[in-house]
């Protein structure tokens, strides 16, 4: 079935984000810039994709600063995300906002769309960054705040840390495929659904086992019907039935595009929908 690409709400955040983003873990040049994925990030505002996903951690802020040559021109065209990770050396709720003001530094912009907690990992609990996250929230220094692979139990306290302060959780940012379905197993996009949070999936090509470039005896059968379906739609590839199967299911996927090529592919997903019949297909040969 063809339709739009519209953009969709971002949970209750009240922003508007394209259903489909960019992943940006392997942009940067070691630590530093890389003027030559300018080429990457136009293609994906030409395509519709508004949303532009890095965080602290990506080539050691490489990610950041490369979108900081590109990102101050088209401001008002792009949804930006980035995220604290938080190092068991990080102890004080402060070091949230100290780690952000070094993300805007490296990005050059004086606010962030929507910053998260890249892990709940310990030393502190849950409850320490997400209150960190309200702080910086009420600051002005981000517009919407998330998380990023929180399980169920973790994603319930993160919300209602913020529902006191009258704050959203925008997201939940979690591995996500035809070949990683745990979300779905252990009820965490059900529960997200439930708390108008949206669910951004990574790897949601499993690392290119789903676009049929690469040899995997066990996954042959699934990327034959993905070819067969997207045959039904105009040729599509593997890669953007696989992403538009992920959408179906009312998740966000945000698939790595470090060459133009890969952009330029992803963004084939947008613009039409699998029939129910086909997700259902491609659940039965998916690994629950």
């Amino acid at each position: 079935m063809e339709t739009e690409a519209k953009l969709i709400s971002l949970g209750q955040s009240g922003i508007q984000v394209s259903p489909l983003g960019v992943g940006s873990n392997a942009w940067g040049a070691g630590r530093n810039a890389d003027p030559a994925l300018r080429a990457v990030f136009e293609a994906g505002l030409e395509a519709g994709i508004n949303l532009f996903d890095t965080a602290e951690i990506y080539n050691m802020g490489g990610s950041e600063k490369t979108f900081g040559q590109f990102l101050p021109a088209a401001r008002e065209r792009v949804v930006m995300t980035s995220k604290f990770f938080p190092y068991p050396w990080c102890w004080q709720k402060s070091s949230l906002k100290k780690a952000l003001l070094a993300s805007l530094e490296r990005l050059k912009i004086e606010q962030l769309d929507l910053y998260l907690v890249h892990f709940p990992l310990p030393p502190r609990a849950v409850e320490i960054w997400v209150e960190a996250l309200a702080e910086v929230k009420e600051a002005g220094l981000v517009r919407a705040v998330g998380v990023s692979n929180y399980n169920s139990g973790q994603l319930r306290r993160a919300h209602a840390v913020l529902a006191r302060h009258n704050i959203p959780l925008a997201c939940n940012q979690v591995e996500y495929s035809l070949l990683k379905r745990e979300a779905e197993k252990n009820g965490l996009l059900q529960l997200c659904k439930e708390l108008e949070i949206i669910l951004v999936a990574y790897r949601p090509l499993a690392s290119g086992l789903l676009s049929g470039s690469r040899t995997a005896p066990r996954v042959q059968p699934l990327v034959k019907l993905l070819c067969q379906i997207g045959e039904r739609h105009d040729g599509k590839t593997p890669s953007q039935v696989a992403l538009n199967w992920v959408m179906c299911k009312g998740a966000l996927p945000i698939p790595g595009a470090s060459k133009l090529r890969h952009v330029q592919q992803n963004a084939g997903a947008l613009g039409w929908r699998l029939s129910d019949e086909e997700v259902q297909a491609l659940d039965q040969a998916s690994p629950l």
